[in-house]
Order: structure tokens, then sequence, then C-alpha cells
């Protein structure tokens, strides 16, 4: 499967890496990572290999808001966990007329079998842009989720007989513990074997919770909420909200901007994600920001300021009550490790 990615307002394009390719099957890890620097935009993309799985991250930087194309050719069957976190992804040539495929801070499970092809353009919103992603052949996605839940026993069986298929139906919210997951695996300090075995470990257990979720979602009645378009209003303020985590609007504005009253915004928000509209405030701020800490590239005050906190020292007090050590300390503990 081969992946490229342009910017379309020039005819300059990258290839990022070969999306998936029978040549990096190997039994020991390969890892790869490449940094790359245009006028407009900067990223870098990592990815690994082993034992014919593929995991990937990538994250990227504007100085002015633009559309990188994208394109793909498979010729392998795949199962795909895409868990998109900042960014928009389209299918078709444009953003007015394309399908959104993800949002903010949304994941899902699809399998796309051989001989298929697509094209879109990832957009960037508040000048960033990142994905995680984990690929699985369809021979060991098959074996690894034997006997599972019901939602991807229905998926795995759509797998098995070759049918193109999604887990959920629509793109399922992130929550804390996923974020928490991938930020482990991109900063993992293990080396060869150990880390072989650990991302192993990572993506059985990103399967887990996104099958877990996926059964919920699909039993759970709602007593506050129980419209479609009340559904997606919910789901639209938690987009929104994320998407202006420095400066969140007060319930009153997220309801009118989100187009459902403050009451149903708040039973409703609670009833979906199970936690309060700041309550989910404030634990997705903690964890952007230790996923920042982690990744060495600003500094604590620049990632408290961005992040909304009125002071180093609020922020430092809230991630210390929540991961029970201060930002300076978990940054001497992963320097030991």
């Amino acid at each position: 499967m081969s992946f490229e990615m342009s910017d379309i307002s020039s005819n300059h394009f990258e290839t990022l890496s070969q999306f998936f390719s029978n040549s990096l099957q190997s039994d020991a890890l390969i890892e790869q990572s490449q940094k790359i620097e245009h006028s407009d935009v900067e990223g870098h993309a990592t990815d690994w290999y082993f034992d014919g799985l593929r995991m990937g991250f990538s994250d990227w930087h504007y100085k002015e808001p633009v559309d990188l194309k994208w394109n793909y050719s498979i010729d392998v069957g795949l199962v795909t966990l895409q868990a998109n976190l900042r960014g928009s992804v389209f299918a078709g040539s444009n953003t007015r007329n394309g399908t959104k495929l993800f949002g903010n801070y949304q994941h899902n499970l699809f399998y796309t079998d051989t001989d298929n092809a697509g094209e879109g353009l990832l957009k960037s919103e508040r000048l960033r842009s990142s994905m995680f992603f984990i690929q699985f052949p369809k021979e060991i996605f098959l074996r690894l989720t034997a006997n599972a839940n019901d939602a991807l026993s229905r998926f795995s069986e759509n797998v098995l007989n070759g049918r193109t298929s999604l887990l959920s139906p629509e793109n399922l919210p992130m929550d804390a513990e996923m974020i928490n997951l991938i930020d482990s695996i991109v900063n993992c300090a293990y080396r060869d074997g150990l880390k072989k075995m650990y991302l192993l470990s990572k993506s059985i257990e990103f399967l887990v919770l996104q099958a877990e979720v996926c059964n919920k979602n699909l039993s759970q009645s709602y007593t506050y909420i129980k419209s479609r378009y009340d559904q997606e209003c919910i789901r639209y303020a938690r987009e929104y909200l994320l998407n202006h985590i420095e400066a969140p609007p007060s319930l009153f504005q997220l309801a009118k901007i989100a187009g459902i009253n403050e009451y149903k915004l708040k039973r409703g928000f609670k009833e979906v994600f199970g936690t309060t509209v700041f309550g989910y405030l404030a634990d997705a701020r903690l964890e952007i920001g230790k996923s920042q800490l982690l990744q060495k590239i600003k500094s604590t005050s620049e990632i408290s300021f961005e992040l909304g906190y009125s002071s180093v020292q609020h922020f430092s007090n809230a991630f210390k009550k929540k991961y029970g050590l201060s930002p300076n300390n978990l940054l001497l503990r992963d320097k030991l490790k």
C-alpha cells in the first residue's frame, strides 16, 4: 500500500513512506522516523514495523492554513485502527463537497480489501494536525480478535468474508485512556525486543478499549438526548471544546454554538462522556499537556499558557493532583528510563 501527501498549492510532494510493504515485514522491530520541512508546513512521522503489523504517528505544524492532499493505493487486505488527534481528514477533492472521515479526537476501525484506492484532504485546524494508526494484516487481525465481544465479532465476520466495513457506523470520541495510550507508544523508552513486546501489547490494548467503547455505544440508550440531532450536538460541543481548549466558551455560549439548550448540554454531555463539560475539559488539558511535555518540544510555561492556565503554578498543581508528580518530576523520571 503506497501513501503520498502533497501541498495542493504546488506540484511538490513528499512520499512519507510505504503505507504497507511486504519488504518491511520482519521478526525484528523496524523503526523509521523522518522530518519534513517546507515553506508552509513542518512535521515529523514515525513508523514501527514488526511481525506484519505497522504502527504510525505523525504531527504537523502549519505556518498558515493549508490543505494537504493525500492519496493511496492498496494491494493487500488491511484492518486499520485510525485515531485522529487534531485536524480533519476528508475524502474527495475538496472540503466543501468531500466526506469528512475524521474530526478532532475521533477513532474508528475499518477494513479495506485489495485493489482499492482513494484520495482526499488533510485540513489544518488551528494550524496543527496529528494522527495515529495501527494496521493489521487480515490473518493476524482475525487471530488476535477470535472470540471477542459482539461489536468486534460482527466486524471480524465482515473481514473474514472480504467485505469493506467499519467497526462503528459513526466515529467514536477518544477518551483520556486512549490519548494516554498513544503517548505511551510514541514516547516508549524500551529498545529492541522489549520495545516490540511493549508495542504489541499496546496495540492489543487499544483494540480492547475500542471494542468495549463500540459495544457500549451500540447498546446504550439515552435519557436526556434521545434524538440523533441532540446526540450530534453533544459530540459537536465536545469537538468545539477541544478546538478551543486554551480559551473555552461558557456553558451558555457552548450550548448556543452547538445548537442545543444549556440543560440538555449539561445532562447530555455527562450522559455520553461520563463527566461534566468542564470536568472533561480539565482532563483533556492535562492529557494534552502530558503529551506535549514528553515530546520535549515546548517548555512547561509555553504549554501551560497554550492550554489556557492562568499560571505555570496552576498547571503544575493540577498536573500533580492528577498524576501524582509535578511536570518537572515527570520529565526527570522519563530521562532516567
